[in-house]
């Protein structure tokens, strides 16, 4: 039976609404609802990915269209390359972390595990719909519902931290929605439709166009974590249970980039430079700032959720200098920097959900997130401090992983924008370059810190001491997501020109040279080379070749020489003397950059909106006595002295009631004539 990608698609939704329904239907069985939900999720990515692989790699666009309930409501699905590139990357995550909850999710057994799976399992499928429906009626309705089930899982612990962050989460993520609607307005009022192909062939431009752009762009920068609407994260990421916390950071933020591709280049055409320029600008930002805010943090899953706001901020500096491209006519601009965008978006996805695992695992095992109380699980942990460990060097873009790939071409697309016509963007690559190269430094020294605190060293408490291995679909998980780093690494002459076919989509041309054999290169050879399966080569080669040299020259090896305490400059080694997450780097950089970590402050929302909640609670309450007093109380006043002055009409006769319905029947007819 020849199923086709829509086919696909139908299973994948199928199978996720089947396991939200059997988690709901077993609350008794909680163990079993577990199992349900995890498994499918793990036949709906597999599934999804099935779905997507032909479009990737064929480019041909499958629609569906039926009428809906309104007129305005036209059921419409459309899975495009951009459609599909999203609709793998959530599918390959949601398959991992469904393997990895079938162990994890136990821990939460006893305390509604059960309404996990229903939660999770609508999160994913609301993500999967929302990407490849083609109507705003409809994107609106699952982009709800992918806030709301999302929220759930945040607030899912019920403690107090947990509830504070999904109430700043949920007002940011409605601010956003706000926005949206505010931008799909526009283009309805213009259009006369919902449908986003009306919203294609409208061709707008002047300033609606930017007003329509300016609000879908910080309406789904909110959904994006991008600064300065980023405070949400840090918070709502670390309170949901770990393999949400992977969905969320690895796929949900990248829905408000697929958002912002969406309105500004496949709806509205990308017309004008400074769209670009905008979303570079506050790219470069959120990058630096993000690992910035990251290296202050001692919790390792908000350093990992700051990381989160990097990231992002990498992918715009990408999709900004593709948008450029695009409206200064420069096709090569603009596939080199979507590409690296969409490159980089996918090895995020990859890179940030097993390192979000690694630190579930770590929970689950220490049940401690804080770096300053782990330490010395690399060997009680081996095969996660391996996994961890792959997850740390490709964000720190080491070669030949996939991180390294994406930036070398965010870097080319920057380094592309120095021939361009127009000043600004002339300078404007050389800026993002820099503040690419800081971004990358920092990480290096981030990554270094949360690897090292956490697995290197001795035990810092009995939890650590006594930790063990996670269980084995944990591992299975983490173990798959650290190959998918090395494939999309080493494998990037065969992910390259997937990327570009995406890229070509949106931009409307011909499809660059990108790669030639086991080599990358930025639509030109002339301007760089990478071959990163040489690299890897290379890189094998540099420890392999000493070893032997070594086993051949020297015959016997001594025993070891060092054992007890480390060197501590000859006095004894004692417990201060290890180092924590705030003296390792951290310390001398909130120094350095003060006034940075200042603005994190300014730019938290928290505050003001605990502010204003109590202001509210305080005004309702002053103003609920007076409202009774001078209202309620009033209008009873007056009832209770009209129905004592009618209450002679209620003599108990019952002829008295029969001449009344006749009086009432006499008088409705006098009326009708």
């Amino acid at each position: 039976m020849n199923i086709t990608p829509l086919g696909f698609l139908l299973i994948s939704l199928t199978l996720y609404l089947a396991g939200a329904m059997a988690s709901l239907l077993l609350p008794r069985r909680e163990q079993l609802a577990i199992q349900a939900s995890g498994v499918a999720g793990v036949l709906g990515g597999a599934a999804g990915l099935l779905a997507a692989w032909p479009t990737l790699l064929g480019g041909a666009t499958q629609l569906f269209s039926a009428d809906g309930p309104f007129p305005f409501a036209h059921f419409v699905v459309r899975l495009d390359p951009l459609a599909a590139l999203m609709v793998f990357v959530i599918s390959l995550l949601v398959l991992v972390c469904s393997l990895y909850s079938l162990a994890y999710v136990r821990e939460y057994a006893g305390r509604g595990a059960w309404a996990m799976g229903i939660f999770t399992n609508i999160f994913v499928a609301s993500m999967v719909a929302l990407v490849v429906i083609d109507n705003a009626f409809y994107f609106l309705i699952f982009f709800e519902m992918m806030s709301l089930a999302s929220y759930f899982l945040v607030i899912f612990d019920q403690d107090e931290e947990a509830v504070s962050a999904g109430f700043l989460y949920f007002l940011i993520a409605h601010a956003g929605s706000v926005l949206i609607m505010a931008a799909f307005f526009i283009l309805y009022a213009r259009s006369g439709s919902l449908d986003f192909e009306s919203f294609r062939a409208l061709h707008l431009t002047g300033p609606w166009a930017s007003a329509v752009f300016l609000l879908a762009f910080f309406g789904f920068g909110a959904k994006a974590g991008m600064v300065p609407l980023h405070s949400w994260l840090p918070r709502a990421h670390p309170a949901a249970p770990s393999h949400a916390s992977a969905l969320m950071s690895g796929v949900m933020v990248k829905i408000g980039v697929f958002g912002i591709i969406k309105v500004g280049i496949d709806l509205l055409g990308a017309t004008s430079s400074w769209w670009g320029m905008l979303v570079l600008a506050i790219g470069a930002v959120s990058a630096v700032l993000g690992v910035l805010y990251a290296l202050a943090e001692k919790d390792l899953k908000r350093l990992l959720a700051y990381s989160t706001v990097e990231n992002v901020g990498i992918i715009l500096m990408g999709v900004g200098a593709g948008m450029i491209g695009i409206a200064s006519h420069t096709p090569l601009l603009a596939a080199v920097g979507l590409l690296a965008g969409f490159y980089h978006l996918l090895n995020h996805a990859v890179f940030k959900g097993l390192l979000f695992l690694g630190a579930g695992s770590i929970l689950y095992r220490t049940h401690t997130k804080d770096m300053d109380l782990l330490g010395g699980l690399a060997t009680r942990m081996p095969w996660t401090a391996g996994a961890f460990l792959v997850g740390a060097m490709a964000i720190c873009a080491l070669p030949p992983l996939n991180g390294f790939v994406s930036e070398w071409f965010t870097y080319q697309a920057l380094f592309s924008m120095g021939s361009a016509s127009d000043l600004a963007v002339r300078l404007a690559g050389p800026v993002g370059m820099v503040m690419l190269a800081i971004t990358g430094a920092l990480a290096a020294a981030c990554f270094v810190k949360a690897y090292g605190l956490s697995f290197s060293g001795l035990p810092r408490s009995a939890h650590a001491d006594h930790a063990q291995e996670a269980p084995l679909p944990m591992v299975l998980a983490m173990l798959l997501l650290a190959l998918a780093i090395v494939a999309f690494g080493v494998g990037a002459p065969l992910v390259t020109p997937v990327m570009a076919g995406v890229a070509a989509s949106l931009v409307q041309g011909a499809v660059p040279a990108v790669a030639q054999g086991g080599s990358v290169f930025p639509g030109s050879a002339v301007q760089a080379v990478l071959s990163t399966p040489l690299l890897a080569l290379l890189l094998l080669a540099v420890p392999v070749v000493p070893l032997l040299l070594v086993a051949g020259l020297k015959g016997v090896r001594l025993a070891r020489r060092h054992a007890g305490d480390a060197w501590a400059c000859g006095y004894a080694q004692e417990q201060a003397m290890t180092a924590s997450s705030r003296g390792f780097v951290a310390q001398p950089l909130e120094a350095m950059f003060a006034p940075l970590y200042r603005l994190r402050e300014l730019l938290d929302l928290v505050g003001p909106s605990k502010r204003g909640l109590q202001w509210s609670i305080d005004a309702t309450a002053r103003l609920e006595p007076v409202w009774d007093a001078k209202v309620v109380s009033r209008v009873v006043d007056l009832v209770q002295w009209l129905g004592g002055k009618v209450q002679w009409l209620q003599s108990g006769d019952f002829r008295i009631y029969c001449l009344y319905v006749v009086f009432t029947l006499v008088v409705l007819l006098l009326v009708v004539v």
